[in-house]
């Protein structure tokens, strides 16, 4: 493969959050290696914000 424009086309196709084990969400990023919305990976508890809370 050249480096040119053809191979610069080719490079969008990487996927970064891939689906949670624990919550289900498409939101567990594979680099990082911890998942956003619950926060499985970083914590043994659930992640939860009292400014995420609906009333």
């Amino acid at each position: 493969m050249t480096k040119g424009t053809a191979s610069l086309g080719k490079m969008g196709k990487r996927t970064v959050h891939i689906r949670c084990r624990r919550c289900g969400r498409h939101s567990y990023h594979k680099r990082k290696g911890y998942c956003s919305s619950c926060g499985f990976g970083r914590t043994a508890t659930l992640r939860n914000f009292k400014w995420a809370k609906q009333h």
